[in-house]
């Protein structure tokens, strides 16, 4: 069995060649360790092995990413199948699940169903992000009998419903646990902004690669959008993420910039959509996609932008789910990273930021 690897530094194709083909494993690791990689990886290899294997995701934009990644890399008869964790449930499942108020399905349906049907011969499932998923989720796969392999961080959780590291292993059951460690997607000036952030024990370890200094801005009506048209301009190659708190601010930077460069043709996403042009967009991309905050998670981008601070400004600064939410927006960026707040105060948890590490004006 021939494997190419995708980007793997050394540390992550050791990880990855020591975690055997059976049984449930647990990747843990910082933002820009490499787990997302070390996922698609994962499903590749276990569909070499002739089983078949679905690739989950909370995030349907993640999902569109993997599956890309998943696609060019694996097998070329697409025995690996990339799923929202909702959409493989409803698979399994079949006719009539219904989600509850809080967006998940009724566990105690899906429990009754599995002890109906017993183990799935050969299910073999890969999960990132998987801390962004309930605990029941992975009770589900023991009681089916997956063999499961989840890549997970908690200190980066963006949804009310998740589970914790101890929580994932506790619903699989016996778990391997694997730790990676290192920063290899931002620069050191990136990583030791968003460290103020971190809710973790233990000090962030830093990367060596360098680059510009992380920058807060005051926007004026329509500064957010005259620093995007700018830097799109100055890297045409790059891509820049613009991570907005509302819809609101999605379609009226989309608007603004549609009116004023329309030649950049920028891509928004949301979640709300069915369909089309604003449901399914192209990541690999150069140029400007528009995301919401809840729809961020695991995804990369040369530069990002959050042109809203200052819609933070009446939270608690010591708030850890507010920490926990900046750590993981800021941790999206590569090379650049900006920061908007309209306004003449700064929103009390970037005001505390040393200027060291963020640079204003």
């Amino acid at each position: 069995m021939t494997l190419t690897y995708l980007d793997l530094t050394p540390d992550q194709r050791t990880c990855l060649d020591g975690m055997p083909f059976d049984g449930n494993h647990l990747v843990s690791g910082p933002p820009g360790s490499g787990k997302s990689l070390l996922a698609v990886q994962r499903a590749v290899m276990l569909a070499l092995t002739g089983t078949p294997v679905t690739l989950l995701t909370y995030s349907n934009l993640l999902r569109q990413s993997l599956a890309a990644a998943a696609h060019a890399l694996g097998p070329t008869d697409r025995s690996v199948h990339v799923r929202t964790a909702h959409t493989w449930l409803a698979e399994w499942y079949g006719d009539g699940l219904r989600r509850g108020a809080d967006g998940w399905y009724d566990w105690q349906v899906l429990f009754d169903r599995a002890a109906d049907t017993g183990p799935v011969p050969g299910l073999t499932l890969v999960v990132d992000e998987g801390q962004d998923l309930p605990s029941e989720f992975y009770l589900l796969c023991r009681m089916l009998g997956s063999r499961t392999t989840v890549c997970a961080d908690e200190c980066q959780r963006l949804t009310d419903s998740n589970s914790t590291l101890a929580e994932i292993v506790r619903g699989l059951g016996r778990c391997t646990r694997h730790d990676i460690d290192g920063n290899h997607r931002s620069t050191q000036q990136i990583a030791s902004f968003a460290a103020h952030f971190r809710t973790g024990a233990g000090a962030a370890v830093l990367p060596d690669r360098q680059g510009p200094p992380v920058r807060l801005h005051r926007f004026h009506e329509r500064g957010a959008a005259d620093l995007l048209i700018v830097l799109a301009q100055q890297h045409p190659q790059h891509t820049i993420g613009v991570i907005a708190n509302s819809k609101h601010t999605q379609f009226s930077l989309l608007g603004s910039l549609s009116r004023r460069a329309s030649r950049l043709k920028v891509q928004l996403y949301t979640s709300d959509a069915k369909g089309g042009q604003y449901r399914n967009i192209d990541l690999g991309r150069p140029g400007i996609v528009i995301v919401h905050r809840k729809s961020a998670k695991g995804l990369g981008f040369d530069t990002v932008v959050i042109p809203d601070t200052h819609t933070d400004a009446s939270e608690d600064p010591t708030s850890a789910a507010l920490r926990m939410e900046y750590y993981v927006l800021v941790t999206r960026a590569r090379r650049e990273l900006h920061l908007g707040h309209e306004g003449e105060t700064e929103p009390p948890l970037l005001a505390q930021v040393p200027m060291r590490d963020l640079m204003r004006g």
